[in-house]
């Protein structure tokens, strides 16, 4: 599998976020990670489609769009039209989580299915079938630089092996949570091939390096 790191845009330095997604790029990153709150799903509050789409005219990376919304489905089509490449939905969301990520396809998107950190693995496996990755949270959604959850690296675990045994050997596993230099290689360890990092890397005066020490962790695993 791919290793992908993917530094997070709510960690930038909103004052000049465009020289943040560059600084991004250009450090090798594979995607760029956006966190979308509604103050109702998560508590607080955070980007709309119009940074999607300053992202979008700003970098030809992949752009990883989070929707931690209560009601995703009435958000797929501004954000889609935004630019995002994936949209993630939790499975946790209160809509038809089925319905929400075919309207996503529909848009040439690929989808993705979101689990909390406490929400067993067993509750993305309907999903599968429609779905190119599925995103683990080792934090609890809502605010950034939290301490790492160690809790769902056995449904990580249980989830890759689960794949692996029923033809999705192809699926992204994604962590997204206090990930760094100590616990990106245990979620490696786990199954996970995708690893959303924040403050991790946008603290870094060369994020570059940063991202090829995490990439060689995951390696050495």
């Amino acid at each position: 599998m791919q290793t992908l790191i993917l530094p997070s845009l709510l960690a930038a330095d909103f004052g000049k976020l465009e020289t943040e997604i560059l600084r991004a790029e250009n450090a090798g990153a594979d995607a760029i990670h956006l966190d979308i709150m509604d103050g109702v799903f998560v508590p607080n509050i955070s980007f709309g489609p119009a940074i999607v789409k300053l992202c979008r005219e700003t970098t030809k990376l992949p752009l990883n769009v989070h929707l931690m919304l209560a009601r995703p489905d009435s958000f797929i089509e501004p954000f889609a039209k935004a630019g995002a490449t994936t949209i993630q939905i939790h499975a946790e969301a209160s809509c038809n989580i089925k319905e929400t990520l075919q309207q996503i396809r529909s848009y040439g998107i690929s989808p993705a299915i979101v689990l909390n950190p406490l929400t067993p693995y067993t509750a993305a496996i309907p999903y599968l079938d429609l779905v190119d990755e599925v995103m683990y949270m080792t934090v609890f959604p809502g605010y950034g630089g939290q301490k790492f959850m160690a809790e769902p690296l056995p449904e990580i675990n249980k989830l890759r092996e689960y794949a692996n045994a029923n033809g999705f050997e192809k699926l992204n596993i994604m962590v997204d949570g206090g990930v760094g230099r100590s616990t990106i290689a245990q979620c490696a360890q786990a199954g996970a091939n995708a690893f959303v990092a924040g403050t991790a890397l946008f603290s870094q005066e060369d994020m570059g390096a940063e991202i090829s020490l995490f990439k060689n962790l995951v390696n050495q695993k």
